[in-house]
């Protein structure tokens, strides 16, 4: 489970909070088959995903909220899953932004050979975004990846605890809000609401809409 914080650009900081559900069953996959017929599989998160294969057709994420650092379109953010097979290959296309900067985190496996370099897990590697690099899976084991990419906001930063601001200025006003206001209110009577055994998977919206996992 990884919980990934984006960043906001100081003007987007102090919007209307908003969220948007990516339940499982809906979120675009990719599944690679390589010459000796072992397979790839790609969660395509944020960011379009333009597969080296000629005559591939991209794969387009769901819609991110809308102020998010990942629905500005020159952010180029990716976040990407990727599971592969035991020898499994796979090329990881180049990012389409310049400045872009990219780490996969290999989280799960023994050994991945990335543009000729072979890695033992569990690591984090920086990779060069402008170019496509291939992945080899080691023999041994299924592989599991968590690619991040974006293109620096380039702002200061300013943290405190969860708070992300740009100045300690800003950090001390969100501080006063948070206490003042619980950032817009406590709409359940206690701390610790439970909704019973019985309702599926869902989520409230500001709106009041209520939405549903599929069954």
């Amino acid at each position: 489970l990884f919980q990934i914080w984006l960043n906001l650009p100081a003007r987007n900081k102090m919007v209307e909070p908003h969220f948007t559900m990516f339940w499982a069953d809906r979120i675009p996959r990719l599944t690679a088959t390589d010459a000796a017929g072992r397979h790839t599989d790609v969660s395509v998160i944020a960011g379009r995903l333009q597969p080296e294969a000629d005559g591939a057709a991209p794969i387009d994420p769901l819609a991110p909220p809308p102020d998010s650092w990942a629905a500005q379109a020159d952010s180029d953010v990716a976040i990407w899953t990727l599971r592969m097979d035991p020898g499994a290959r796979w090329t990881l296309p180049a990012a389409a932004g310049d400045g872009t900067r990219r780490t996969m985190y290999f989280f799960k496996g023994q050994q991945v050979t990335i543009g000729g370099q072979a890695v033992q897990g569990p690591a984090a590697i920086a990779l060069q975004a402008d170019v496509p690099v291939e992945l080899v899976n080691g023999d041994a084991a299924e592989g599991e990846f968590l690619l991040l990419q974006g293109r620096p906001i380039g702002e200061p930063v300013a943290q405190y605890g969860p708070f992300v601001m740009n100045t300690q200025a800003e950090i001390m006003q969100a501080m006063n809000d948070y206490r003042r206001t619980q950032f817009g209110g406590w709409p359940w009577p206690d701390h610790a609401p439970v909704h019973g055994r019985d309702p599926a998977r869902f989520a409230r919206h500001p709106d009041g809409r209520r939405e549903e996992a599929a069954a």
